[in-house]
């Protein structure tokens, strides 16, 4: 590539997919199994955390306090996400944006999915575009950590400054910025490399 990236990185939730009513409805599950008061829309932060943190730190979020987590954390594990993979929505343009790309650079994931993201690829059929799938059960530390990112950057054994990292959080920000690779804000208005609103603008950075 004339600008020399190499590899196209994607957060999964928010990015490839509208995915927050899956998400809701599988934390919603859980709040009902156990008695709790349901999910507020309307709290920002509650929904914030939802979106972007691996499961285990939203469980701890969502029962602080609570001396049932752990038995919560293993409901969780019992839920079945094909039933939840059909509120899933896939964002205009993206497999038209990788069909694209496949033929010039390699594709990965970076997402703080747990056990569910090799099953959402295969059910939308996506799995064939992606080399590397780095998901927040395949490392110690889930994003904001770099650690993720950088274990994609060593599966390719290429540099930071080789990759573009497409995310919508500051989750992913943070954790793009301690990789040193440069980050693209998909649909949001935070500090980076550069900003698109639709997937084809990537087009325009390689």
């Amino acid at each position: 590539m004339k600008n020399g990236y190499k590899v196209v990185i994607y957060d999964c939730d928010g990015v490839m997919f509208d995915s927050f009513e899956a998400n809701f409805a599988f934390y919603e599950r859980i709040l009902s199994r156990f008695d709790k008061l349901p999910l507020d829309r309307n709290d920002a932060e509650t929904m914030r955390v939802l979106h972007t943190y691996a499961n285990v730190d939203v469980m701890a979020y969502l029962f602080a306090g609570d001396d049932r987590r752990v038995e919560a954390q293993a409901f969780a594990g019992t839920i079945d996400y094909r039933e939840l993979v059909p509120f899933m929505l896939m964002e205009e343009g993206f497999r038209e944006t990788l069909n694209v790309l496949q033929p010039k650079v390699e594709l990965a994931v970076c997402t703080n999915r747990t056990t569910s993201m090799d099953l959402v690829l295969e059910s939308f059929d996506l799995n064939r575009y992606f080399g590397c799938v780095m998901t927040a059960a395949r490392v110690k530390n889930p994003k904001p950590h770099p650690e993720p990112l950088l274990k994609v950057l060593e599966h390719y054994r290429i540099a930071p400054g080789e990759a573009l990292f497409v995310g919508d959080s500051d989750v992913d920000r943070q954790a793009a910025e301690a990789a040193g690779v440069p980050f693209i804000a998909y649909k949001a208005d935070m500090p980076a490399f550069a900003r698109i609103d639709r997937h084809d603008e990537i087009l325009t950075l390689l």
